[in-house]
């Protein structure tokens, strides 16, 4: 296993005890520590210790309730019902905060035209003063609505029934990745979630593709409603080739951008309540869903060739040709099968299953849940627990799935400002190339110790996962109990003996649930 050591001179000074007990186990741990406790938990655990391997693979991270619940079921049985799941289950809890929540309330198409209405009334206001207090208050609107979208999308992560299907949500919204500061498009992320990915995260990859490429978020992010005859824009055609589909180095060619991007001429947003006017030859094609809108005034209806074959199709239904084209390619198979592997498995996974899986991925039209299946039942990811680095969301997420299990956060504040410190914010990632998914990009010094830092909070319950807005009450924060049953019959035995024995060190319970929480072995899964 690899370890990772800091010196003294990386931490703030409460940090000091704790590198200490790092050098003297012999560095080994990203930060494990103290120990020593009494089983608090009276919830029965299933005492196989493979059921807490498996689902701490296939969930954002074990907790005692998904272990106590699942872990009888097995592997096959859980796997069958995580790739094929009934609608999502939420605590009560969790249900009543999303409810209560702008984006759960309005309409999107609604939302985004009140909002611009707002807008140009900031911007027509001639007085300078209140303009400037116009304007803020637009974008503090657009930004509370964003983060409304992520503070929902981590509470589905940590309590939903459907892990799988979640951890594909954040997969895909990574992979079709958006910047949510561009322009306007903070009160369509919510949509762009929920109603374009998630519902497909296990789906065919094709319908997947089509969803978001028309959707505004999308559009309006890589300059599609730039697009037009005789203006061409290629951002999002080269991304769709490049990122979204065939991958770099599979063989199409900057002709290919090109004709890809006239295909693409006229597929747009548009945010006015009417249509435009048209003239009579092009009515026929004219297409408005929602804020979607193929306008063929817009459109270069001449001959066009994508990847050495002829498009035959006119107007939208040629923008669905080439997205079918591209969907089947045995290059995105490949391209596909390999992201998802690394995501999953490892940094550099192992040649001979992404080609299995690639090989899935053509025989069922791109069936997302058969290509994961090929993956999840291959031998080489049995072989690979342990050995795959936790970005900053898993880590994040598991930590606090492990330490709080189903007792519901009421902020997630914390969570998110975590994940702006490490460098990986939902919807944050500025190009439209996504997080890495690789360890290098996460394992640095600086990164270490903020997760020291985290895990600190949680271990001594001094995160404010649990404050509600407004003045709170004098109390002592409330720490979870780590030293439980779930880590007696399953957590223990995957420790390493350095680890045991700086948690063994422990000062105190809360000492003790830091160490554990920045322990090696919680920096892998």
């Amino acid at each position: 296993m690899k370890t990772y050591c800091l010196s003294s001179t990386s931490h703030p000074a409460h940090w000091t005890r704790l590198v200490l007990l790092l050098a003297l186990s012999g560095c080994a741990a990203t930060g494990p520590l103290p120990g020593g406790g009494v089983v608090t938990s009276a919830a029965p655990v299933a005492a196989n210790g493979d059921g807490y391997k498996w689902l701490n693979r296939l969930t954002w991270g074990a907790s005692p309730s998904a272990v106590d619940v699942n872990a009888n079921k097995g592997f096959d049985a859980y796997l069958t019902q995580q790739l094929h799941p009934p609608a999502a289950r939420l605590p009560d809890a969790v249900n009543t905060q999303i409810q209560a929540m702008t984006i759960s309330q309005r309409p999107m198409v609604a939302l985004v035209q009140e909002l611009e209405q707002r807008n140009r009334d900031a911007n027509a206001l001639t007085d300078d003063e209140a303009k400037k207090a116009a304007q803020q208050s637009y974008q503090q609107e657009l930004n509370r609505l964003g983060r409304e979208a992520a503070t929902r999308h981590v509470l589905r992560d940590l309590y939903s029934s459907n892990q799988v299907q979640e951890q594909m949500t954040w997969f895909w919204l990574n992979h079709f990745s958006v910047f949510q500061y561009k322009s306007n498009i903070r009160p369509m992320l919510a949509d762009y979630e929920d109603s374009a990915i998630r519902p497909r995260a296990l789906g065919k990859f094709r319908d997947l593709l089509k969803a978001v490429a028309f959707h505004p978020v999308m559009l309006r992010y890589l300059d599609n409603e730039q697009n037009a005859s005789g203006r061409i824009n290629e951002n999002f055609a080269r991304e769709l080739m490049e990122l979204h589909t065939l991958g770099v180095g599979s063989g199409y060619s900057q002709r290919d951008v090109q004709e890809l991007a006239r295909v693409l001429t006229g597929v747009g947003v548009n945010l006015q309540p009417n249509n435009p006017s048209l003239k009579p030859d092009l009515q026929g094609y004219y297409v408005r869903r929602g804020l979607f809108e193929f306008n063929p005034a817009r459109h270069d209806f001449g001959p066009k060739q994508l990847l050495g074959q002829p498009l035959h199709a006119k107007g939208l239904a040629e923008v669905d040709e080439a997205l079918d084209r591209l969907a089947r390619q045995p290059a995105t198979a490949t391209f596909i099968s390999r992201k998802l592997a690394q995501y999953w498995l490892a940094d550099e996974p192992p040649r001979a299953l992404v080609e299995r899986m690639g090989q899935t991925f053509q025989r069922t039209d791109g069936d997302i849940a058969e290509t994961l299946k090929t993956m999840f039942t291959a031998p080489e990811f049995g072989q690979g627990a342990g050995r795959k680095f936790k970005d900053p969301m898993r880590y994040v997420i598991s930590a606090v799935r492990m330490a709080y299990d189903d007792k519901v956060i009421l902020n997630a504040g914390p969570i998110l400002n975590w994940l702006n410190r490490m460098g990986e914010p939902l919807y944050g990632r500025q190009t439209p190339d996504g997080y890495p998914l690789n360890e290098a990009a996460w394992a640095s010094p600086g990164q270490m110790a903020t997760r020291f830092e985290i895990a600190k909070a949680i271990g001594t319950g001094n995160a404010g996962l649990f404050r509600s807005e407004g003045p709170q009450p004098v109390e002592r924060a409330a720490f979870p109990q780590l030293s439980n049953a779930l880590y007696y019959q399953s957590i223990a035995r995957t420790l390493s003996p350095g680890t045991r024995k700086a948690l063994d060190q422990a000062a105190s319970p809360q000492e003790w649930n830091t160490f554990l929480l920045s322990s090696p072995e919680m920096m892998t899964r």
